[in-house]
């Protein structure tokens, strides 16, 4: 489904991102016929990660992509890697809970294991995508750095290998931050930051040089199930043994028991002007991603040319701000108010995938039909820990796939006409109690 409207269009997001590129040649246009093992809809992560691990163990592949690779949230997403498959870390009670106490430790791992595939593929293929890391939770607090100190403790009693340190004070964490917005938080030298289109972009080309055939600007209208499945397009067909459904926020109406289970909502991101290596230096001298604790949270870090770029406004109602600068803006400079004369370069937006659970949709429409979708805005990661267990279950190992594929998903209540105000209701309610402190 084609997607047009004030922050999307059928070229890249008008943002940093896409300004400063690396990659910028296009992908090839399918005509014609084609037979694979394996074809892909979505050439977001999730899509071309399987791409490129399923090239990696000798499958023929072929991804399709509606618009152009990187186009949706995977390339302009606020480049934050972080672990955690759904859930967070800390949370083992509830991942019990969710997977069951043989399966907990297992789902856990997975949490870490998704952002090392990512620097192991970044490491392997030579992919420049400015990877740094650091990450801070900041508390606003009280109870939010009781929480933090509570994280670290649990994380480390589980075996969480990288290092850790909370700030208890303002003071301490102006070695990180230079804000009074935050009185406390937990650093993660496990988690970073980097940048999602290049890495993105640099993945599918690597897929490529490994046989993988990526068609760009290739609506697929139709999945036509059988012993092989059809793919069907207005320029061509593809015919597969497997076929992996990745299109997420952006799915349309190609797969209505899918799309029903996600929730496109808008998150938006600023980029201010480059900034002086003194004011840097400043406001953010450790150059750590990060985010806060609230329900509608703000998320930024720095370039790797001196940039901010500030991220936020968790939106459900399915309209855009009028202006994204003006909307974000003063967010920011709750934050930052040293930045009140700086100008801002760029603005843009997008789509991500909300599940009513919070936790990654993997599994299977038919026994030769996979999907992946509804990372919640925690995608950067964990679209790859996916495409490793839909990678190991194409290869004959169901093991992992299984644990995620039993958790049901439940469609938005209110159908497509109602559920974006329902839901966009709910989240106003969070957004208060944010508001009041509660």
């Amino acid at each position: 489904m084609q997607y047009k409207d004030s922050i999307h269009s059928n070229d890249l997001s008008d943002s940093y991102y896409s300004a400063y590129r690396r990659d910028i040649d296009m992908f090839d246009r399918l005509e014609g016929a084609v037979d694979v093992d394996v074809a892909i809809v979505g050439a977001g992560f999730s899509g071309i990660s399987a791409a490129l691990q399923l090239a990696e163990k000798g499958f023929k592949v072929v991804v399709l992509e509606q618009n152009q690779v990187g186009w949706g949230a995977s390339g302009r997403n606020g480049g934050q890697l972080i672990g955690g498959y759904g859930q967070d870390l800390a949370n083992y009670e509830d991942i019990k809970n969710t997977f069951g106490s043989d399966n907990a430790k297992a789902v856990f791992d997975m949490g870490i294991e998704c952002v090392d595939i990512v620097s192991d593929v970044i490491e392997k293929y030579n992919i420049d995508c400015d990877l740094k890391w650091g990450y801070l939770d900041a508390a606003m607090k009280k109870s939010e750095l009781k929480e933090l100190q509570e994280t670290a403790e649990t994380m480390e009693r589980l075996g969480y290998p990288h290092k850790m340190q909370c700030y208890t004070d303002k003071s301490s964490l102006k070695e990180v931050i230079d804000s009074n917005q935050y009185m406390g938080g937990l650093v993660n030298m496990g988690w970073g930051h980097l940048q999602p289109l290049d890495l993105v972009r640099g993945e599918a080309r690597a897929a490529q040089r490994l046989g993988v055939k990526i068609y760009e600007e290739i609506e697929v209208i139709e999945i036509e199930r059988g012993d092989r499945v059809s793919l069907k397009t207005r320029k061509g067909q593809v015919s597969a043994a497997q076929v992996i459904v990745a299109g997420n926020a952006y799915l349309g109406k190609l797969e209505p028991k899918l799309a029903a289970r996600v929730l496109p909502a808008g998150s938006y991101i600023i980029a201010t002007e480059r900034l002086e290596p003194e004011v840097i230096n400043r406001l953010m001298p450790a150059d750590y991603a990060v985010c806060d604790q609230r329900w509608a949270l703000d998320y930024f870090r720095m370039s790797a040319d001196g940039r901010l770029l500030f991220g936020g406004l968790a939106n459900y109602s399915a309209r855009h701000p009028a202006s994204i600068k003006k909307a974000l803006l003063p967010n920011m400079l709750k934050v930052f108010p040293q930045l009140d004369d700086v100008r801002i370069d760029y603005e843009w937006g997008g789509y991500i995938g909300i599940g009513l659970n919070r936790i990654p949709q993997v599994g299977q429409l038919d026994h030769n039909i996979y999907y992946a979708q509804a990372y919640s805005g925690h995608g950067v990661a964990p679209t790859h820990m996916s495409a490793r267990l839909i990678t190991e279950a194409i290869s004959g190992d169901k093991s992992r796939f299984d644990i995620m594929a039993k958790v049901r998903h439940k469609a938005f209540p209110g159908g497509r006409l109602f559920r974006q105000p329902l839901l966009a209701a709910g989240m106003s309610f969070y957004k208060f109690r944010d508001m009041i402190g509660l």
